[in-house]
């Protein structure tokens, strides 16, 4: 046979286009094959298994394999050998360029693995055959070994962006939207004209640079990966191209380029905030794995700077010790606060901190330059160190009871300063620490008790002024569930209710609270709350069925009509 023989597809009509969508899923694999051991493996293709290949992975389709082979008729009759002419063979699996028995065995083989398929007519040549040495309707039998292949992959599945990887990078992360990534590239057109290129280029993954691709690819590699591209018009230049610019060659429209890629390293950049408010970007990863928790001490070196660069403060440099301060005590703006949360030990980041979570729309006069209002800030913090809180698991039962006790007064502290978001995060803590007391002893269990009632109530009470309504009932349903007379817990749970519309389930808990305590001045304030309401919801129904009256009758409503209407009594629903 010829040096270039690529075993093209069958041309009779049992044959089938091969694109990765036709793609047949074997039943059978090699994984269940041992040595010498021969199987159907789907469509009347038999395997026997040579050799074992090594790890796990197989190629896919649009991988570039690369096999040794020696293909003989059944009685014996060679026709085919890669071995005598000493170059293994090279294609693209499931892309049609072999017959069909190739493309459905070859995917289903490890690196260096050897098997012998035996492939009958309708997917190798059938009626045809391939003139002179395969004869009309012939069963073939291949040796395979499978070398080595080169992954390629349509990255968006659209044909638009064929990558094939040329060196394999480390770990298993990608870098993201936010991400700053560093690159080398090479962009040539397919005739072999540069158009650009860069020994080292800095972009935001979602920003982009020199075409749409290269945005798209980074996000599929890994760090020190290098990678051949094959662009299409779409995610290139399109149908107007791009005019020459500086030492850049022009690229024509509809242009396909060719792009040699190396993703060289990136910045990780992470919104701490969920309103994006607060991103962190590392510049230098730190150590393990644990991070500051709520009123840890941490120690930091930090540069704070405003748009235009000016220094406005600067701590723990030139020999001075690094600046401390306690986590979640508001001794730093919020989002810094928050952001040394996610830093582990000597990690480095700049930090950006829009005005909501720094000084606001007022002036603020800093150590070394004032601060204007609605400012943006620029943070280049070192974790030095920190010293963690006490977690739970590491503490008595007494030790827990304190610590709850402490949260509780920190709550109520913040409660008195307005401050209802975090006293609310106070009293939740407090509730945690004591919240499995299987352990606690009889007295250590009353204590337990006494607290968890009180910083629920407590946390009901700032619920109810951040408007929280279901997170209100939740807790007081708690209260309830260990005092089942607890009148606070009735009362705040009714305003809750009130403001949630639930206006029966809220006159259940005013009466049941006015049985308990009949002179409780705020319950009989919060039922006449509670009348009105029914009132104005009785009155709005009353319109609301009035109009819809009116306009079934063809006539305008009269006000004897919505008067008589609002006398009959209201079933509220208790779900509205």
């Amino acid at each position: 046979m010829d040096d270039d023989f690529e075993f093209p597809a069958a041309n009779n009509d049992a044959e089938m286009p091969m694109d990765e969508d036709n793609d047949i899923d074997l039943p059978v694999g090699n994984s269940i094959l041992k040595v010498g051991e021969e199987k159907d493996i789907g469509n009347g293709l038999k395997k026997k298994l040579l050799k074992e290949g090594d790890g796990w992975e197989k190629p896919s389709s649009g991988d570039e394999v690369e096999v040794h082979y020696v293909g003989t008729l059944l009685d014996g009759t060679q026709f085919d050998s890669s071995r005598d002419r000493g170059t293994p063979f090279k294609f693209k699996l499931g892309q049609g360029q072999v017959i069909k028995g190739w493309d459905e065995g070859i995917k289903t083989m490890k690196k260096g693995e050897k098997a012998i398929f035996i492939i009958p007519p309708e997917l190798a040549y059938g009626e045809s055959g391939s003139p002179p040495t395969i004869p009309s309707n012939a069963t073939l039998q291949f040796e395979v070994e499978l070398l080595s292949w080169i992954s390629v992959k349509d990255i968006c599945k659209d044909g638009g962006i064929f990558k094939k990887i040329l060196t394999e990078g480390e770990g298993w992360q990608n870098p993201k939207d936010l991400d700053e990534v560093h690159v080398k590239y090479e962009a040539r057109l397919e005739d072999g004209t540069l158009v650009s290129k860069s020994d080292g280029v800095e972009f935001t993954v979602e920003d982009g640079y020199f075409c749409p691709a290269l945005s798209k690819a980074v996000k599929t590699m890994k760090k020190g990966e290098k990678v051949f591209l094959t662009v299409k018009p779409q995610y290139g230049f399109g149908e107007k191209g791009r005019g020459a610019t500086g030492d850049e060659c022009d690229v024509p429209p509809n242009a396909t380029l060719h792009i040699n890629l190396e993703l060289v390293s990136w910045k990780t950049v992470s919104e701490i905030t969920s309103d994006k408010k607060v991103l962190k970007k590392i510049l230098k990863e730190g150590e393990g794995y644990e991070k500051p928790n709520d009123g840890a001490i941490v120690q930091v070196k930090l540069i704070g700077k405003l748009q235009d660069g000016t220094v406005f403060v600067k701590k723990g440099y030139d020999e001075d010790p690094p600046f401390e301060f306690k986590v979640d005590e508001e001794q730093v703006i919020d989002g810094l606060d928050i952001a040394v949360k996610t830093m582990k030990k000597g990690e480095i980041a700049l930090v950006t901190v829009q005005p909501e979570y720094a000084f606001g729309p007022s002036e603020s006069p800093q150590e070394l330059a004032v601060v204007t209002g609605n400012s943006t800030l620029y943070y280049e913090v070192e974790m030095v160190s920190f010293v963690k809180e006490k977690e739970s698991w590491d503490m008595s039962t007494q030790e827990k009871i304190e610590a709850a006790g402490k949260k509780k007064d920190e709550g109520n502290a913040l409660f008195k300063a307005g401050k209802y978001q975090r006293a609310s995060k106070r009293y939740e803590k407090a509730v945690k620490l004591i919240e499995y007391d299987s352990s606690f002893g009889e007295d250590e269990k009353q204590q337990a008790k006494v607290l968890k009632v009180t910083c629920n109530l407590n946390n009901a009470a700032c619920k109810l002024k951040l408007k929280d309504y279901k997170e209100a009932v939740k807790l007081c349903t708690k209260v309830l569930e260990i005092e089942s007379q607890n009148v606070k817990a009735l009362y705040r749970r009714a305003q809750a209710y009130i403001h949630l519309v639930d206006l029966d389930l809220a006159e259940l808990d005013i009466k049941k609270a006015l049985e308990i305590d009949p002179d409780n001045r705020d319950v009989k304030l919060e039922y006449k709350v509670w009348k009105e309401k029914v009132k104005e919801y009785n009155k709005k129904d009353a319109q609301f069925y009035g109009n819809i009256f009116a306009k079934m009758l063809g006539q305008p409503k009269s006000a004897g009509a919505a008067a008589k209407h609002e006398a009959v009594p209201m079933t509220i629903d208790s779900k509205a």
